[in-house]
């Protein structure tokens, strides 16, 4: 059994116009997503635009929730290895995030996972990672 992966304090997000409500949201701990407003499909990364129909997009708060899609664990680089996994959340968008808070060696495909923030440095946004459910 090797050790839990807790990330150290990562890196501050750049915080853009368009993009300080997700960043607010995140504060909050609350992930969002967007949505179309025509066709109704969620999307990621976030867009002006939906990449489906061009229609116009909105933030919506996603449940959180989701499922590991594939994963890549890294064991070599520095004292600490970690994995890097694609997340479809329950929402039907996938995005790239961490897997923390567990034995690295049980990380497995279809694994459900829960969204959790941690900190960045220089009290910047915190950035979503998942942890298993």
């Amino acid at each position: 059994m090797t050790t839990p992966y807790v990330p150290t304090t990562l890196r501050a997000p750049v915080e853009l116009p368009d993009s300080g409500t997700y960043w607010a949201a995140a504060r909050e701990g609350r992930l969002l997503v967007k949505q179309c407003k025509s066709c109704g499909k969620f999307h990621w990364y976030p867009r002006t635009l939906c990449p489906f129909c061009m229609g116009d997009t909105e933030w919506k708060d996603a449940s959180g929730r989701g499922t590991v899609y594939s994963f890549s664990i890294t064991r070599r680089a520095g004292p600490n290895p970690f994995c890097i996994a694609y997340v479809k959340l329950d929402e039907g968008v996938t995005m790239m995030t961490h897997i923390v808070d567990c034995d690295l060696d049980t990380v497995r495909i279809g694994q459900q996972v829960q969204v959790k923030f941690v900190p960045t440095e220089n009290d910047g946004a915190p950035v979503p990672v998942f942890a298993p459910c």
